[in-house]
C-alpha cells in the first residue's frame, strides 16, 4: 500500500469513527436542558458566549447564530464586549469544565445576576457546578478515539452540531426565519 493510500484509509476511517460515535453522543436525551436553555436565550437582555482553543471556535459559530437570529450577542474577550449585567444570559464551552478562566467568567456572571448555560463534558466540574443549566457531552475516551479524534475532537464537533440544534429550536421560539437570518448575514447573500 502506497502511503497516500494508506492516508487515505485513515481519513475514510476517521470520517467514519467521527459519524458514528457523534451520533451516539448526540443521542442521548438532552430535551429537558435544552429547552430550559432556550427559554433562557430567548428570555434574556443580552447573551454573552465564552470558550477558549477550539472550544471557543464551537463557541464563537454559536454567537455568530445568534446574532444572525437578531439576538444582543457577544463573545466575551473582544474590545467590544459590554459588561455582564442582571438579566443577561452567558453560554460558556468547556470540555474539562476546569478552564480558570470559564469558571471566572460563570462566576461573575452568576454574582452580577445573568443565568449561566456550560457545555461540558464533566458533570462534576467547578463549570457545572457554577450553571444554571449543563448541556452535557461525554465522550469515553479510548485508544482508537486518540489515534482517530485526538484530543477533544468529538466533544468539540458535538458541540457545533448540538449548538446548531439549539440555533434551531431558538429559531422557531422567536419565530424567525432563514430570510430573516440571511438578512442580519455579515455578507448579504
Amino acid at each position: 500500500m502506497t502511503r497516500a493510500a494508506s492516508l487515505t484509509g485513515t481519513a475514510a476511517a476517521s470520517t467514519a469513527f467521527l459519524i458514528e460515535h457523534l451520533a451516539k453522543i448526540l443521542a442521548v436525551d438532552r430535551s429537558r436542558e435544552i429547552a430550559e436553555a432556550v427559554g433562557i436565550l430567548t428570555t434574556a437582555k443580552k447573551l454573552f458566549v465564552y470558550g477558549v482553543g477550539r472550544s471557543g471556535l464551537a463557541a464563537r459559530a454559536f454567537a455568530m447564530r445568534m446574532v444572525q437570529l437578531g439576538i444582543d450577542c457577544y463573545f466575551i474577550g473582544e474590545t467590544i464586549t459590554p459588561v455582564v449585567n442582571d438579566g443577561d444570559a452567558v453560554l460558556i464551552v468547556s470540555n474539562t469544565g476546569s478552564t480558570m478562566s470559564a469558571i471566572q467568567v460563570a462566576n461573575i456572571a452568576r454574582r452580577v445576576g445573568a443565568k449561566v448555560i456550560s457545555v461540558t463534558g464533566h458533570p462534576t466540574s467547578k463549570l457545572a457546578h457554577a450553571s444554571n443549566v449543563v448541556l452535557l457531552i461525554q465522550s469515553n475516551g479510548s485508544s482508537v478515539q486518540s489515534r482517530l479524534a485526538p484530543l477533544s475532537t468529538l466533544f468539540e464537533d458535538a458541540s457545533v452540531l448540538l449548538l446548531d440544534g439549539v440555533v434551531a429550536q431558538v429559531m422557531e421560539r422567536l419565530g424567525q426565519t432563514e430570510a430573516d437570518m440571511r438578512g442580519r448575514h455579515a455578507i448579504m447573500v
